[in-house]
């Protein structure tokens, strides 16, 4: 049987917010969709069967992590990413640019050569241009591949995010050539430029003449305040073209995506749900829940009256603080889950909002709740 071609369509829009479809020969991905993260092949403290419980349809994973360890070949040798972790969703792999970026301590850019870096596991040196990263994540056997880009720290230098961005364009050119004609994967830009309106519109009209099949928004999640990510989307959303998804790299918050998606954002990554899960933080319709606090000894109430999914109201906040103050592995598996489930539930009401044309009003009603 053929395999189908990676696609999108937008069914409905709301303003700027927007409902739609990806197509990938693994799966359908309704959007606006959130896709959590599995760094190491894996979202952390959750199986693969429950994550699809939780209603998600992408996952993300790491091109740096995995190209250290254990390595593309392994990878490759067990059939594939997805075969490796047992995954049948349609899985999009990151570059490796927020590495360079968040590991620079590590590592010096080349132009021609791209990042040189040490390993952070044992010290062994890596070289990561864009033509690597392509093969690696091809090798990964990914459904949506990023372009290798540099994502620079936040500053006000003009000159030094220009240099970058430049860098980066240069990087998205040879990352298209080496990704050659694949209709079954989609290939991402990364827009940068900072917090410069103009760098940015550059950054996305040069990207649209090269061609890819989404475009992402990067260098964001980086230090910035929330309005300052939401007027940089204010910026861009008029310029981007309205048949490929948009994607916005490494956010965030409940409010942060409910703000994206009113400018226009289709897709989300963030380890936020899952490392709070790890650390007591609950995500929930009435707000954020510190499950360790001491309020909830003798409260035996569920987390969120409102979710009903894989009967996680069975579980009490008083149990649930109890297994958190005695370091109980199952803690942090349950609250991972519930706020990869909230996740999804909100993601679920943004497309029926926008769908049914109230997506302000339910903007409005969450975005200083959550």
């Amino acid at each position: 049987m053929a395999l189908k071609n990676f696609a999108f369509k937008v069914l409905k829009k709301d303003k700027f917010a927007r409902s739609g479809l990806i197509e990938t020969h693994r799966g359908s991905i309704n959007t606006p969709a959130f896709m959590p993260v599995g760094t190491q092949a894996t979202v952390k403290a959750c199986t693969i069967d429950d994550i699809k419980k939780t209603g998600s349809q992408i996952l993300l994973s790491n091109t740096y992590h995995l190209m250290i360890r254990p390595g593309v070949e392994r990878i490759k040798s067990a059939g594939g990413l997805h075969k490796f972790m047992n995954c049948d969703l349609p899985i999009l792999t990151d570059s490796g640019g927020f590495q360079v970026m968040s590991l620079s301590r590590l590592n010096k850019i080349d132009r021609e050569k791209g990042a040189i870096f040490n390993s952070h596991v044992d010290g062994k040196k890596f070289y990561l241009s864009p033509e690597e990263s392509i093969r690696v994540q091809l090798g990964l056997n990914s459904d949506i591949v990023m372009i290798m880009d540099e994502c620079p720290k936040k500053t006000i230098d003009y000159d030094l995010i220009k240099k970058s961005m430049d860098l980066s364009l240069y990087w998205a050119e040879r990352s298209k050539k080496a990704f050659g004609i694949n209709p079954h994967k989609g290939l991402f830009g990364i827009v940068q430029g900072g917090l410069f309106k103009d760098l940015r519109i550059k950054s996305l009209n040069e990207l649209m003449n090269i061609g890819f099949d989404g475009y992402a928004l990067g260098g964001l999640a980086v230090g910035e305040t929330q309005q300052e990510m939401f007027s940089v989307l204010d910026d861009v959303k008029e310029y981007l073209p309205d048949d490929k998804p948009h994607y916005l790299m490494g956010v965030g918050t409940p409010s942060d995506i409910l703000g994206a998606v009113k400018r226009g954002i289709d897709m989300f990554d963030c380890v936020l749900p899952t490392r709070s899960g790890r650390t007591g933080l609950a995500f929930t319709w009435e707000g954020r829940i510190n499950i360790k606090n001491n309020k909830y000894q003798n409260d035996n109430t569920p987390l969120d009256s409102n979710c009903d999914n894989l009967n996680l109201n069975k579980y009490s906040k008083n149990y649930l603080n109890h297994l958190f103050n005695t370091n109980e592995i199952l803690a942090s598996m349950l609250l991972t889950l519930h706020n990869i489930n909230f996740y999804q539930e909100l993601m679920s009401s943004i497309r029926d909002n926008i769908e049914t044309g109230t997506f302000d009003k339910f903007h409005d009603k969450y975005i200083d709740k959550l």
